[in-house]
């Protein structure tokens, strides 16, 4: 891997990661075009360590929010217990065999596509003016349950924000409490990945990929922190549908590069 395809690694990561499109997916795509080997196992880990640089950018703009709600952050926490049980219990499957399988991929974000459009249009729409106080009336078991959702996407392509908005808004939330509580409890969820995949194979790391991590690090960081932004302010004038197209048409691509290369 070069610093330039490093790069783009970032940036594909940063766009895509709050996105209910599956940012797996997308690097996925990107590695292919960039003629990286899936089978290489720092890329394996490239690809989860660089979500580091998502979740700063995350943490940059709720820090503050975070430190001064502590309800609010338990809350996050007790969201994140599914995912961490999980992630924990299968992590050794999740990267040896999930992570390099594209049928799983490829159907996932297929039929993911699909569910958003459905869902979508079965769905009853709650709208909350105050993000803050809808937050607050949150329970712990409403959060436990979203966390229940958070831990489908453990199957890549499915999507980790896409399961906990629509698992979110299935549970009564409106589109913007959910998805500023999905950017929240991505946090602590990226963070353990992250933390897991260094504590399981950090040590290997040259010079130069602890370098090339660096880069995609940055590049993922200042391009989530404009992905956020824009995704607040998309979902106050526009439904969750063209994500589900957009998804068909992606697993159409996938299917042309992973079937017919």
């Amino acid at each position: 891997m070069s610093y330039i395809q490093s790069l783009i690694l970032g940036l594909v990561e940063g766009l895509t990661e709050f996105l209910p499109i599956s940012s797996t997916a997308h690097m996925t795509l990107a590695s292919q075009l960039l003629h990286l080997s899936q089978q290489d196992e720092f890329l394996k880990s490239f690809e989860i360590i660089i979500q580091l640089g998502a979740i700063l950018a995350v943490a940059a703009i709720y820090w503050r929010k975070l430190l001064v709600n502590l309800k609010l952050l338990s809350k996050v926490l007790v969201a994140f217990i599914p995912t961490g049980v999980i992630g924990l219990t299968i992590y050794k499957i999740l990267k040896e065999y999930l992570l390099n399988n594209d049928y799983i991929l490829l159907g996932s974000i297929v039929l993911g596509g699909l569910a958003i459009i459905i869902l979508e249009k079965t769905l009853k729409h709650h709208v909350e003016d105050n993000i803050d106080h809808e937050l607050a009336k949150l329970t712990y078991k409403q959060a436990f349950c979203i966390g229940c959702y958070q831990s489908i996407a453990i199957i890549p392509g499915v999507s980790r924000s896409a399961a906990t908005i629509f698992g979110g808004m299935a549970l009564g939330l409106s589109r913007s409490a959910i998805v500023e509580f999905s950017f929240l409890l991505a946090i602590p969820t990226m963070a353990a990945a992250t933390g897991l995949d260094l504590i399981k194979s950090g040590h290997n790391f040259t010079h130069n990929q602890l370098g090339l991590l660096a880069v995609g690090l940055i590049s993922a960081f200042v391009v989530a922190m404009l992905s956020v932004k824009y995704f607040l302010n998309f979902i106050k004038k526009h439904n969750f549908s063209g994500f589900g197209y957009y998804r068909l048409i992606l697993g159409a691509i996938l299917a042309i590069f992973l079937f017919w290369r």
